[in-house]
Order: C-alpha cells, then sequence, then structure tokens
C-alpha cells in the first residue's frame, strides 16, 4: 500500500489553458464580468518594484528615511495595515521601540574632519574620523571593527537585522552603512546582503510566498486578501498558498499533510499485517498462516501457536499442541486486533473511492481527442446549430467536480474519525453531520457520472433534435453541479468545520470558476520605467550618501533614494492577451486535457 498514494503530475495539472478550437463567440450561459485578480505574480523584475510599493507608503506615512522603514517592515513581516494600525493604537515612540529604530531629531552626528574618536571594541585612540562611523543610535566605532561585526553577523544569517555593538543598544544598524563598509572588504558578502534585503519582502511577508514548482520558475505569489486559498501561478502551477502543496480543497491543510502521509508511508500496511499476520517468536518475521491448523512454522524452522504466539515443540493433533496450552482468553489483544481491522476497512473504503476519482479524471482527460473530433465533425455537417459551448463548459464543469468529489473523501474520513475530532463532537453529533455531508457526497457523485455519460455520447452522429436533447442535458447538469458544489463547500464551512471550537482547520472557498491565476503584478512597460528610475536615482544619491554616512559625515537628513517617484497601487496594469479580453467565461480546465487544441 506503500503507493496508494498519487502525485499530481499524474493526475492533476493546471486549470487554465486555453480552448482553442472548441469556443464559441456566444456562450451558453453568460457569466458575471472578470473582476480584477486577487493575486499577483512577482517575478525577479518587477520584485525590486513591488518591495518599493511598500516601503514609500511607510516613508510617505511617517517620513522616515528607507532603511528605518524597511526596519520597521521586516519586524512586522511586511504587512503595512498591521504596522500602520500598531502606530495608531499605540503611537510612534511604542512602534519604533518595538523594531528597534531610533530618529535622531535635531541631532547632527556628522564628525569633524579634523576630529579623532576612541573605539571601545578595540581600544584604539586617535582614530580618524574618516575611519570612524556612528550610528542613529549614537554610538560610534572604527569602521574596521563595524566591518568585523557586519560579516560575522552576515555570516550567521542575522543580515537583516544587525543591531548595534554597543551593549544593551537594541538599534538597528543603517543597512546603507552595512553594505558600503562590508562592500570594501568582501562585495560578494555584501551582494549577498543586499539579496537578503531585497529577498525578506518574500521570506517575511505572509501575504507573498515562492512558487513551489520545481525546477523553480523564480516567481512569487502575493495574495491581497485571504492568505487561504489555492492560486495559479504564470509557470502554470497550481498549489494551496497557506501550504504550498498541492490543491487539496475541501481538506484543510493539516488534513491533507495527515492524509499524504498515511498514504505514502507503510501504516496502513502495518494495519494489514497487525490483521493478517503474527511474528516468529524466534526470528521475529511476519508470518501468514495459509492452513486451518493452528501450529505454524516459519521459513527459519520455528513452529509456534497461531493463537497465542507462542513457540511450540512439533507434536500436535488436529484439536490441540503437546506440552502447550492457550486457552484463556486475553481482553487487550482480541480489542487490539479488532481495531486494527477495524481501522483498516475503514481506510480501504476512503481511499479506493479517493483513487476512483483521481482514476476518473485522469480517464476523462482524454476525452479532449474525442470531442475535438465529434465537434469538428458537427460543424462540418449542414446544420443550424452552430453553438457546441455547452461541450467545453460541460467538461471543465467535469473537471472542476472530479477534482471537490476526490477530496472529498480524505476530508470525511478525518472529519467522522477519531483521529482529529474526538473531543469537538459527541457521536450523536458524529453520526448526524456524517449522514448530512454522505447525502451532499452522494448527490455530486451521481450528478457527476450522469455528465461523464452525456460528454461521451457520439453527439456527432446525433439528429438535430437528439442533439439539442444531450445538450440541454449537459446544461442542466452543469448548473446542478455547480450547485451541489457550493452547498457542500457552505455545509463544511458552517455545519463542519464551523463549529469547531480551533480555528486550525481552513479551507479554501470554492469558485465556479476555478483556480484563479495569478496576474502580472506590473506590466512590462511601467515595470522598465520604475526599474531605470530607481536605479538612476541610486547611482546617483545614494551611493553618495552611503559613502558619507559611512565615513561620518552625512547629515541624518538625507534620504538615499527617499525621492523616487512612488508607484502607484492603484494604475497596476495587468496584461492579458487579446484572446483572454474576449472570452465571456474563463474556462478553467486542465492543461493536459486541452493543450495542442489551437
Amino acid at each position: 500500500m506503500a503507493d496508494s498514494t498519487t502525485s499530481d503530475d499524474e493526475y492533476y495539472y493546471s486549470d487554465r489553458d486555453s480552448l482553442d478550437g472548441l469556443e464559441n463567440d456566444e456562450p451558453e450561459v453568460q457569466w458575471a464580468p472578470l473582476r480584477a485578480p486577487s493575486c499577483k505574480v512577482i517575478t525577479k523584475e518587477s520584485l525590486l518594484v513591488a518591495q518599493r510599493d511598500d516601503l514609500q507608503r511607510v516613508m510617505d506615512l511617517l517620513q522616515l528615511k528607507e532603511n528605518h522603514a524597511r526596519t520597521l517592515l521586516i519586524h512586522y513581516r511586511w504587512d503595512v495595515d498591521k504596522l500602520i494600525a500598531v502606530y495608531v493604537e499605540r503611537g510612534r515612540t511604542y512602534l519604533f521601540s518595538q523594531a528597534g529604530v531610533t530618529v535622531t531629531e535635531n541631532r547632527d552626528l556628522r564628525l569633524s574632519p579634523s576630529s579623532t574618536v576612541s573605539c571601545c571594541i578595540c581600544m584604539e585612540d586617535d582614530i580618524s574620523s574618516d575611519c570612524a562611523s556612528t550610528m542613529d543610535c549614537g554610538h560610534c566605532f572604527c569602521n574596521d571593527c563595524w566591518t568585523e561585526h557586519f560579516i560575522v553577523k552576515i555570516n550567521e544569517g542575522q543580515s537583516k537585522r544587525i543591531k548595534c555593538m554597543a551593549e544593551f543598544c537594541d538599534a538597528i544598524c543603517d543597512e546603507s552603512v552595512v553594505i558600503y563598509l562590508v562592500r570594501k572588504r568582501k562585495a560578494d558578502l555584501a551582494e549577498k546582503f543586499e539579496r537578503f534585503l531585497l529577498e525578506s519582502y518574500i521570506e517575511d511577508n505572509k501575504m507573498v510566498k515562492w512558487c513551489p514548482s520545481v525546477p523553480h520558475c523564480g516567481n512569487a505569489i502575493r495574495v491581497e486578501e485571504d492568505q487561504f486559498c489555492e492560486v495559479e501561478c504564470s509557470c502554470g502551477l497550481q498549489f494551496c498558498f497557506s501550504c504550498l502543496s498541492e490543491i487539496h480543497s475541501p481538506c484543510s491543510c493539516l488534513m491533507w499533510e495527515l492524509w499524504s502521509k498515511k498514504c505514502l508511508d507503510e501504516s496502513e500496511t502495518v494495519n494489514w499485517m497487525t490483521v493478517h499476520t503474527k511474528p516468529c517468536p524466534k526470528c521475529h518475521k511476519p508470518v501468514e498462516k495459509n492452513g486451518g491448523c493452528n501450529l505454524v512454522k516459519c521459513v527459519c524452522g520455528q513452529p509456534f501457536c497461531w493463537l497465542c504466539g507462542g513457540a511450540t515443540g512439533r507434536e500436535h493433533t488436529w484439536s490441540s499442541i503437546a506440552g502447550h496450552s492457550c486457552g484463556r482468553y486475553k481482553e487487550d489483544a482480541k480489542k487490539r486486533s479488532e481495531r486494527a481491522k477495524r481501522d483498516l476497512y475503514r481506510y480501504m473504503h476512503y481511499h479506493n473511492r479517493y483513487k476512483a476519482h483521481t482514476d476518473s479524471f485522469q480517464l476523462e482527460s482524454k476525452l479532449k481527442d474525442s470531442i475535438k473530433m465529434k465537434v469538428s465533425i458537427s460543424e462540418e455537417k449542414e446544420s443550424t446549430l452552430r453553438d457546441f459551448s455547452w461541450v467545453t463548459n460541460g467538461l471543465y464543469r467535469l473537471f472542476r467536480s472530479r477534482r471537490v468529489l476526490s477530496f472529498s473523501y480524505p476530508f470525511a474520513y478525518y472529519m467522522f474519525g477519531e483521529d482529529l475530532f474526538m473531543e469537538e463532537m459527541t457521536m450523536e453529533e458524529r453520526v448526524i453531520k456524517q449522514n448530512l455531508f454522505e447525502d451532499q457526497q452522494q448527490q455530486l457523485e451521481e450528478n457527476v457520472e450522469k455528465l461523464s455519460k452525456f460528454l461521451e455520447e457520439p453527439f456527432e452522429g446525433y439528429t438535430e433534435d437528439k442533439v439539442m436533447e444531450t445538450r440541454m442535458h449537459v446544461i442542466n447538469l452543469s448548473v446542478i453541479i455547480d450547485t451541489l458544489c457550493k452547498k457542500m463547500y457552505e455545509c463544511i464551512e458552517n455545519d463542519l468545520l464551523g463549529c469547531l471550537q480551533g480555528g486550525t482547520h481552513n479551507i479554501a472557498p470554492y469558485s465556479s470558476k476555478g483556480i484563479e491565476r495569478a496576474a502580472e503584478l506590473f506590466s512590462s512597460n511601467k515595470l522598465t520605467t520604475s526599474i531605470t528610475h530607481q536605479y538612476s536615482s541610486c547611482s546617483t544619491n545614494g551611493a553618495a550618501s552611503r559613502a558619507d554616512r559611512a565615513s561620518g559625515c552625512g547629515s541624518v537628513d538625507d534620504s538615499s533614494c527617499s525621492s523616487k517617484k512612488r508607484v502607484s497601487s492603484g494604475s497596476n496594469a495587468i496584461a492579458y492577451s487579446s484572446k483572454k479580453q474576449k472570452e465571456a467565461f474563463d474556462l478553467n480546465v486542465p492543461a493536459d486535457a486541452f493543450d495542442n487544441l489551437k
């Protein structure tokens, strides 16, 4: 049973491929206009612009320099709304102190070019001001000590929030000073530090995560609203944003993790062996009984009693073993055996149905070729029927419902089992809720099988009346199945998971249009303009500011790159092809089912 689970690559495919060759100008069902996507793709090129957008918001709101704004955002995990809420509720002083930000107002930290300082780290005196640096907290040390401190912290993995060297000081060092000093000694380490700062927007941001594709596509996904959702990257991979595994709704992330592990490991094989085999008392290998006699012999030659597992001699009759008696009833052993057998049968019930629907999905995905041929033949016939969008809509609905049905069985296994919710429901409540859920599951399953049957019919050879009859069946079943899926999710969210005390089981909401494809965060023209403007501004102002600050001569009011034009989030341009713009309905079907239909 170790291979009982099925990989995503084998059964599930991208839901967003073209239906060229099967589309029609006037779809049968009129769908609501597409709203703006709630998830965005952040590429390597747009990562800097995406980070700059949040930085500029905080800089404008609190009138801060870039390094202070970045320190605040890293501390609050790039959650701008949370940062603003803390600022409003607790005030500016509390906000800064918690994040280790020290803002010096009306204080000149610049060192006179002719002055000298002492470093209390290396105990050197008469250090030229050109060889020392002062942080915003006011502590000044020589550049050599600062550099060693920065190098050690970067190598230790603390590169995003390097604290001041002074004792009991929690102030965060200016990133521009860190880069300037480290680059003079180890340029590659400085580049690593800059990359960590840039990637902190993804690593520390709960609303942004790397696409888990293998090999990695280099993209990250940012969601705007709920982090418990299922998304599709521009590379075509669909995944659960919360746990980064394959999509598994209506299973919660914890349920799917347990189910995957249960299918992959040897747990159920062990259960089967517990029920059907017993260990040899000599070599401890599992032995399966293949006859009626209770005296069995292992391959190692050791005979033992099948009833109790104890080693015996070879002399025996049909009713007894010489010198051995085990007629006393052992309650615990009997209960363990019965429990293992019951758990095994229960698991096999849910797993067989889960596997059956994944197998059906794989077989039905091959309908693409036959449907393409059927539509082509039907269009060549001299008939008044020219619209076959009902076929593509029905096939799309079949794929979506198969997926829901498939994952509904692992959900039911844990929802009504004793692994997770033993203390949450009484036995009576469990039975009532299980019957409610299984009734809906059965209705959905019945209508899905009907839809599959109608889509497989050879409608290309039917008369017009027969085609119209098939068309109405497919359209009605598509609507019914979509409604049943919605009701099942409402039952799960409100009547099942919604009644639980703990909030650890959240599921991705159901969408009739399927998994949402993340749109590009910025259009190419806007992205090029933004990055060019930022780098040109940094090259003229940032380098000089870093050098001045590192030598102790820079003004504390200098804002490196702070005058850059803010990228307006309200003007995000989302690039769609002209074909996608014409679609009245986003037919969100598996890629494997409709590739090569152009």
